[in-house]
């Protein structure tokens, strides 16, 4: 409906005349698909004859703590941006250091990587300004509503340049061609209020005294240190886990997954969940689907799930180091692709690591690592991934001919059965065979699977205290957000390095 009808719908029915000086706002909005007929909820504020309220409370903290008392944050992705942001708040003084660059500069390593098949190992889809979220999607919705206040973080994102649609869509999502610009905005607020942010400072020790944290030293030898220090370094960055290691700093071996990605034509999506013959119109928004099911191989039950659903999206090469192959997904604000692509991946049991119990908590890790360079290196060596159609999968063949993507370093056409063990390719042919009696058309030839998605969450978790968010045995150290086992996307992220912030304010703040 157009604003315009929808404006003459809402008055009419409250009797309201268009004589009366009368402001519309949307609160929430959403979609239900689920009967026969398509509905489009909408909660409406309606003020008449007054001014309405402020859309947000936020407001960028005006406190110049370039003088207080100073906590170092590694990492510039969803954690520790928030966290930095909630210091300046609190009056301390953060100082980032991100082994990337900045969000402009990143653009050309991003080329790089798509169009030369070059990985640079510290400015790619993971690392850099903004971390993960910023080029490889920017959905903002999550389950998470125990860590922190949800509608802050969205306040927080339309402080810094997002639309106010966020603050009312069910499913909010900035798109990663907006997102840059917003994150550049966050960097601006720390700096003007006398934070410091240092890119191409990648980590390389820790300063450890009586079992704590003092600081950190970088590559080129700078030593950092501070009140505390706030780990965020996102769930790629494997040298920082093998430090904490040999360091003898505490970690755990964490559950994660691992699979590949299935992209469709966005119409076959649209068709099976809008079930419109001739397409969605455009009052509908790309469709999207959440799939989970429980499978057995081994006489072990498996978790397969979609992940990370890319509605009118594009798949992109996530490796994080040169001989490795990984994707991802992500949408632009319109998600006006014409795929639509997810994550499909299986649970990693105990059992799944057991031949690399020489590794310690980085068994995980390890498997990880070696299904990435198989990909690799049964791809051909280069960036262009491993591809099957969906119907070829489940038969057991491989494809002669492969279809379109929007996957831009090219697809090789292999059977997934040669590049993930034995017991990932099981459970996912079994699993797809599932969710294809609960989406009627979606195992369809025009469908292939792309790998490999092994990067769904951290394979380690950084232990920390369940209230205090500090490390058990390396005090003064606050391990945080999706590196550390503690989140699983943007918002997530964000409200993690907001606790994390807050917690050591009160534990050392006035020490």
């Amino acid at each position: 409906m157009e604003e315009k009808d929808f404006r003459e719908y809402v008055l009419s029915d409250l009797g309201i005349g268009e004589s009366e000086k009368v402001v519309l706002r949307k609160t929430r909005q959403s979609i239900d698909a689920r009967g026969q007929h398509i509905k489009v909820n909408v909660q409406v504020e309606v003020f008449v004859n007054e001014s309405p309220t402020n859309v947000i409370e936020y407001r960028k903290p005006l406190i110049d703590v370039s003088q207080r008392p100073v906590v170092v944050i590694v990492g510039c992705g969803p954690a520790g941006a928030f966290a930095a942001l909630r210091l300046c708040e609190l009056g301390f003084k953060p100082i980032i250091l991100e082994r990337g660059k900045d969000v402009r500069a990143r653009r050309r390593d991003l080329a790089a990587i798509n169009k030369q098949h070059v990985v640079n190992p510290d400015s790619n889809y993971c690392f850099g300004e903004g971390g993960a979220g910023t080029y490889s999607d920017g959905k903002l919705y999550t389950r998470s509503n125990k860590r922190g206040s949800i509608r802050r973080i969205l306040e927080i994102f339309v402080a810094h340049g997002a639309s106010e649609d966020i603050l009312v869509e069910a499913h909010p999502h900035i798109g990663t061609n907006k997102l840059p610009k917003i994150v550049a905005e966050m960097r601006e607020t720390i700096l003007q209020a006398g934070g410091e942010i240092h890119f191409d400072c990648r980590v390389e020790d820790f300063l450890l005294e009586n079992s704590a944290i003092k600081g950190v030293v970088a590559a080129d030898g700078r030593e950092f240190t501070g009140l505390s220090v706030i780990l965020a370094t996102g769930h790629s960055a494997r040298d920082i886990f093998e430090l904490l290691q040999k360091r003898d700093v505490l970690i755990e071996e964490k559950p994660f997954a691992m699979g590949v990605r299935i992209e469709h034509p966005q119409q076959v999506i649209d068709r099976i969940q809008y079930r419109c013959p001739l397409g969605r119109g455009s009052y509908l928004p790309a469709a999207s689907y959440s799939l989970v099911t429980q499978t057995y191989f081994k006489n072990v039950q498996r978790g397969v799930f979609s992940f990370c659903m890319c509605p009118g999206g594009f798949i992109v090469p996530a490796a994080t180091a040169p001989g490795e192959l990984v994707v991802n997904g992500m949408s632009p604000s319109r998600r006006d692709s014409r795929y639509a692509n997810s994550g499909l991946v299986v649970a990693v049991e105990p059992a799944d690591t057991r031949k690399y119990a020489a590794y310690g908590p980085l068994a995980g890790l390890q498997l990880q690592r070696e299904v990435e360079q198989a990909a690799f290196r049964l791809a051909g060596n280069g960036q262009a991934a491993p591809g099957q159609l969906v119907t070829d999968f489940l038969a057991g063949k491989s494809s002669t001919e492969l279809r379109e993507t929007s996957y831009q370093p090219g697809l090789v056409s292999m059977d997934m059965r040669d590049v993930l063990p034995d017991h990932l390719a099981a459970p996912l042919r079994d699993g797809l065979q599932q969710f294809g009696k609960k989406m009627r058309g979606y195992l369809t030839a025009e469908a292939q699977l792309i790998g490999v998605e092994s990067r769904t969450s951290s394979p380690v978790r950084i232990p920390r205290d369940a209230k205090t968010c500090e490390h058990p045995e390396t005090k003064r150290l606050f391990p945080c957000g999706e590196g550390a086992g503690y989140a699983g996307g943007i918002m997530s992220a964000a409200m993690d390095g907001e606790r994390c912030a807050e917690q050591l304010v009160l534990l050392y703040g006035k020490k």
